[in-house]
């Protein structure tokens, strides 16, 4: 089965927020000064979020994100995942993280179902990295990142976000990477999320400016097409690099004509388009004793509610008020 949204657009996708909580404390996700945690029972429990997906399934969503907060400091992800797992119609389960934990939670990430990894990392210092996150884990992240190839898990998505006076002077020793490792390395332009006082249209560096400063450190970029991708990312390689370098523009180039996603967030809430505000509260009905069938029915109109685009270029200041770890990255 098809599932359709008021613009046409197949919807196959579910992004799960398993938790708002998360080990650091990044300046453009979780401000310091927005650190409110949603209490404990009001985070949705796992058997609810396996029964919203038995119910999304059957309607068309084959594919499973688990996002946070950062997901694996919740206790039990790994044995949510493997339900999940056992659900059938699901194509492919992944999970975004920002690595910490990656070293010890390789083996049962592996032994859970997951083979594909977004890894947030957005400096390559020690020091700049503990100023971002206001943490000195960037040792641990960065074996993480090791043991996961040494593992096997393919492919590992490394996210960058580059800003104007942060970080932008790392942008060619991120691409370096991709020359002798198989890491797909992407540069995301910062959002206005979550009234973020850091955000302005001159900190957000676009894609055709990073692309710009790769080229002329390594010349022109060729593109690349991944296998089974369909993705909001333009991908390219240095010529005769073993990675990919890919390009996410939800500022210059919004991506909405193609987007086949719904969010899940860790409260109990659809969100049909992550640059918006527009939820619906599919937890109260449920812990209400609603049926099924009222679920379905909640799922289908949050696609009947998705705006067919975002307008932050027009209107920053329209856009979600949520801050990143509570929507679920």
């Amino acid at each position: 089965m098809s599932l359709k949204d008021h613009s046409n657009r197949t919807i196959d996708y579910l992004r799960i927020s398993v938790t708002d909580r998360c080990n650091l404390s990044c300046a453009y996700c979780k401000p310091r000064s927005q650190v409110k945690m949603t209490p404990h029972q009001e985070i949705l429990r796992y058997e609810e979020m396996l029964r919203i997906v038995r119910i999304a399934v059957p309607l068309g969503i084959s594919h499973i994100r688990i996002t946070g907060g950062e997901p694996l400091v919740r206790r039990g992800v790994l044995g949510f995942i493997a339900k999940l797992r056992e659900v059938e119609g699901i194509e492919d389960i992944s999970l975004t993280t920002n690595g910490v934990l990656l070293g010890e939670m390789c083996q049962g990430l592996r032994d859970a179902g997951i083979s594909r990894l977004n890894i947030s990392l957005d400096s390559l210092k020690p020091e700049r990295f503990r100023e971002i996150t206001g943490s000195d884990a960037w040792d641990l992240v960065w074996q993480g990142i090791a043991r996961v190839e040494e593992a096997g898990f393919s492919p590992i998505k490394i996210n960058m976000v580059p800003v104007k006076g942060v970080n932008d002077d790392e942008i060619a020793d991120f691409a370096r990477m991709t020359l002798d490792r198989r890491l797909h390395v992407r540069f995301i332009e910062f959002m206005p999320i979550g009234a973020n006082d850091r955000w302005h249209t001159e900190a957000c560096v676009t894609s055709d400016r990073v692309r710009d400063i790769i080229e002329r450190e390594f010349g022109p970029l060729v593109p690349f097409m991944a296998k089974g991708s369909a993705g909001p990312s333009d991908n390219y390689q240095i010529p005769g690099g073993r990675g990919v370098i890919g390009f996410i523009s939800p500022i210059s180039k919004h991506f909405c004509a193609s987007c086949r996603r719904l969010r899940l967030t860790a409260d109990g809430r659809i969100r049909p388009c992550l640059l918006s505000d527009t939820e619906i509260d599919i937890k109260s009905p449920m812990r209400g004793g609603c049926s099924d069938e009222e679920l379905e029915r909640l799922l289908r109109f949050s696609l009947e509610i998705k705006p067919e685009r975002h307008y932050v270029s027009e209107n920053p200041a329209a856009c979600s008020q949520r801050i990143m770890s509570r929507i679920g990255g």
